[in-house]
């Protein structure tokens, strides 16, 4: 087998090992000062609005003024015109976005523990007890994303696992006029269903993106492969000859 083959062969495993592990969190992350304390809940006086967006009029009912700093652990974005966002007729979620803070952000062994997001759930779980020892839960928090504004819509759209955001906005309940309604935690104390903060945007930042050594793996060997390959379709074709 030629260099350039190996080559070939080589690059792929690597990229699909680094595009499987790419949102890992790192063993060593750099967090900004924010990101260790509490979200800010205080008392509003905005009243409650309507908003018009994809032709569907929803009700908004803001009920604190909320400023979260926290890293992103998972996430989740919705499409309006899909599954139970289409069958509610709910196309303003944008993202669900689970995040940490506070104590957390000390765990040594935080990279050992898996974060996904269901459908409306964010779920934490690892075997490594001494990493859900040094974990707080009461420091984790999933984050329904509402918003009406295109430019934020499409901000949120570039988070990554690890990156360290800030959101300002209101929590809010909200809802169609003559269909259902979602509310919102108000406390980060609670669990269960009904545990999620429904979050009204305002401003949507990403303070800090994440250094990822597996996402920079990843386009690193997605390099090298498609140089590979040019370099092996570019050979002129030589027929084996038998003797």
């Amino acid at each position: 087998m030629s260099a350039n083959r190996i080559l070939v062969a080589t690059s792929f495993i690597w990229l699909l090992v680094s595009f499987w592990n790419r949102n890992d969190l790192p063993g060593n992350i750099d967090y900004v000062a924010q990101v260790r304390n509490e979200p800010t809940q205080t008392p509003t006086q905005r009243r409650p609005f309507e908003t018009l967006f994809e032709d569907v009029r929803y009700e908004i009912d803001p009920q604190f003024a909320y400023d979260l700093y926290g890293m992103v652990v998972s996430f989740r974005h919705h499409d309006g015109d899909s599954r139970m966002h289409l069958r509610s007729n709910d196309h303003l979620n944008m993202l669900d976005v689970c995040v940490i803070w506070g104590d957390n952000t000390t765990n040594p062994h935080l990279d050992k523990i898996k974060f996904w997001n269901g459908i409306f759930t964010c779920n934490a779980s690892t075997r490594d007890m001494a990493a859900w020892d040094a974990f707080d839960m009461y420091q984790l928090s999933n984050n329904h994303l509402i918003s009406d504004d295109d430019y934020i819509r499409d901000t949120v759209k570039d988070v990554n696992i690890g990156d360290q955001i800030r959101v300002r906005g209101y929590l809010a309940s909200y809802g169609t006029q003559g269909g259902g309604k979602r509310g919102t935690s108000t406390t980060r104390l609670d669990t269960g269903d009904g545990a999620c903060e429904t979050l009204f945007v305002e401003k949507f930042e990403i303070i800090r993106l994440a250094t990822s050594y597996w996402r920079i793996s990843m386009f690193a060997s997605l390099g090298v492969l498609l140089l590979a390959l040019f370099v092996h379709f570019r050979k002129p074709y030589r027929p084996h000859q038998g003797s």
